[in-house]
């Protein structure tokens, strides 16, 4: 049985939260414990008796959208047709990413440096959903072929990139994300297996 934080708690991680966040909005994704304590008002023993480093603060932070993120997962994986659902994760995988940059971060790294079982349990779901809609598409021959997952990553990670060197992003987002789908739809697809 997990015990409900005391109200003064609770209220010192949203604030702590509230602080990171607007640090985040300005551009400092260092987010360095000190500086979120000294921003907030509050010790730093505070920060660290919520956060007990950096990296469980950056997944507080994602955690909601990634939390979401699965969620546009699993409607992809539910989408009749196999592109489409192609098409819906990857415009979450980057919009998501544009609209919280920890999210980002998290996503760029494996498991072991998952700070909370809660990201590790996000991050299963996630590549057991993503699993689901790319095993859908290589078997109706949709995916350029010898494409690997970890080839999906990495070009998914550089467009994030690219998106963000320019201070206006989201007008770009539809551009970059027909570019990449172009990139790694097979140009001729295979008939689906009888």
């Amino acid at each position: 049985m997990t015990a409900t934080p005391r109200a003064d708690a609770a209220r010192n991680r949203d604030r702590l939260l509230a602080t990171a966040r607007l640090m985040v909005a300005a551009g400092d994704l260092q987010l360095q414990l000190n500086d979120v304590a000294r921003r907030a008002g509050m010790g730093v023993g505070t920060v660290y008796r919520h956060f007990p480093n950096r990296r469980a603060l950056v997944e507080a932070l994602a955690d909601g959208t990634f939390a979401a993120l699965v969620d546009d997962a699993h409607a992809a994986s539910q989408h009749d047709n196999a592109w489409a659902g192609v098409e819906l994760l990857l415009q979450a995988l980057l919009t998501r990413q544009l609209a919280e940059p920890t999210l980002a971060e998290v996503l760029s790294t494996g498991p072991d440096l998952d700070a909370t079982p809660g990201t590790t349990a996000h991050r299963d779901e996630f590549g057991q959903l993503a699993q689901i809609v790319l095993g859908r598409a290589r078997r109706g021959g949709e995916l350029r072929p010898g494409l690997t997952d970890e080839d999906l990553r990495h070009l998914v990670c550089g467009v994030v990139f690219a998106l963000r060197i320019d201070d206006a992003p989201q007008g770009r987002v539809d551009r970059y994300l027909r570019v990449l789908l172009d990139g790694i739809r097979a140009t001729t697809p295979a008939l689906p297996a009888r």
